[in-house]
């Protein structure tokens, strides 16, 4: 079947687009909101980090809830519970209410959507074929890529044309738009949970399956890697954009160059996840983004750098889309939910991590050298992952 013909997943893809994009519409203007109020760095980093670390914290119970309640009501309900929070952030943001609010209900937003990413990846597999796969899980990856690139633009463009709070209530319309679009899916065994297990026993279920899948487990590993590269790179490219004397517009169109590399790769690794060997291409493609972060340290022009970003971020994407149909083909569809519960957020991790490791290696070996430092590890890793990669076991096929 091909997915363009594929409505309920047309529907649901079209939700997660709305959702993703109101997760990201709303991150320069509450940046700004604290900052403006507070004029402290602390204030804003503290803000920032409790958009990010409930994800992190949270994701696995996420899994587990996916597993156990129906996937469409949980998407609805975090749409439900972020609309509210948003709401909530434009009455603080238009009177004089305890700027300690706004990271709270940002913290409460992020909690509301560790539901969603799981749901949407159990049900993904669970609508389409084997076949079409790759590329609904390729859609999954452009509309991430492109919301990235989106979000922060539309929210800075409503900081030019209105207050924060215009913002908060802008972001608010999104989340209902994206429950008004699930709502209009028919309800029933797509969205029912594939599992039974809760809590602790249901988390082990999901840290199990990925454990003792070599496959699944040094694909997490992967993407792990290209997440703290990433997340390293965030600081590292801003200081890149200066040192070319293109100050922050470099960096914009630095990170400009990831998301476009993003669309590509995600278009790329529909077609990749199909060849004989996918778990090569994992590892060969992990190879070049780890040797493209090196090359950031030598490359003597700015173009060059930006063409750098293009193939880090399309990279990325590529081994990002490759883990997740790998994973959707190789986890019994009963525990996906919760092992991408535990995926994902372990994701996150690494690009909070890599974030925070950035500043210390720039202290210690300079740019050039942080720059070649966080590469190092996603290069070290290729000779982990791909040494006897014949000998993982077929993957199965999985979805209707």
């Amino acid at each position: 079947m091909n997915i363009g013909k594929n409505r309920p997943l047309r529907k649901l893809l079209l939700a997660l687009a709305v959702s993703q994009l109101g997760d990201w519409l709303y991150n320069l203007a509450l940046v700004a909101f604290v900052y403006d109020r507070t004029h402290s760095v602390t204030w804003t980093a503290l803000t920032t980090a409790a958009r990010v670390v409930p994800m992190v914290l949270l994701g696995p119970l996420g899994g587990v809830l996916a597993d156990r309640y129906d996937r469409r009501r949980l998407m609805i309900a975090s749409d439900a519970v972020r609309l509210a929070t948003m709401l909530l952030l434009a009455v603080v943001a238009t009177t004089g209410l305890p700027i300690l609010l706004a990271p709270i209900l940002a913290a409460a937003s992020t909690a509301a959507s560790s539901v969603y990413p799981p749901a949407v990846a159990a049900t993904v597999s669970r609508m389409v074929g084997d076949r079409d796969l790759p590329a609904a899980t390729a859609a999954r990856s452009m509309i991430q890529s492109a919301t990235v690139i989106a979000g922060p633009a539309g929210g800075a463009l409503l900081l030019a044309l209105g207050s924060p709070a215009l913002a908060f209530g802008i972001n608010a319309a999104s989340f209902a738009a994206s429950a008004v679009v699930l709502l209009t899916l028919p309800g029933g065994a797509l969205f029912a949970p594939g599992g039974r297990s809760a809590g602790e026993a249901g988390l082990r279920a999901g840290a199990r399956a990925l454990w003792t899948n070599r496959l699944a487990s040094r694909l997490v590993g992967a993407d792990i890697l290209c997440s703290l590269l990433y997340g390293a790179q965030t600081v590292l490219l801003l200081l890149l954009g200066h040192r070319f004397g293109h100050g922050d517009a470099g960096y914009g169109l630095l990170l400009a160059g990831y998301g476009v590399g993003g669309l590509a790769g995600a278009a790329l690794a529909a077609r990749l996840a199909s060849v004989r060997r996918p778990v090569a291409a994992v590892a060969t493609t992990l190879l070049v983004v780890a040797t493209c972060s090196g090359l950031f340290a030598v490359v003597p022009w700015f173009a060059g750098a930006v063409a750098l970003a293009v193939l880090v971020g399309g990279g990325s994407v590529v081994v990002e889309v490759l883990t997740d149909t790998l994973l959707a083909r190789s986890l019994d569809e009963a525990v996906l939910a919760r092992a991408y519960g535990l995926a994902y957020p372990a994701s996150i991790g690494g690009i909070v991590l890599g974030s925070l490791i950035a500043a210390p290696l720039v202290a210690v070996a300079g740019l050039g050298g942080a720059l070649i430092a966080v590469g190092a590890p996603a290069a070290a890793y290729v000779l982990i992952f791909a040494r006897r990669t014949g000998s993982f076991p077929a993957v199965a096929s999985s979805g209707a």
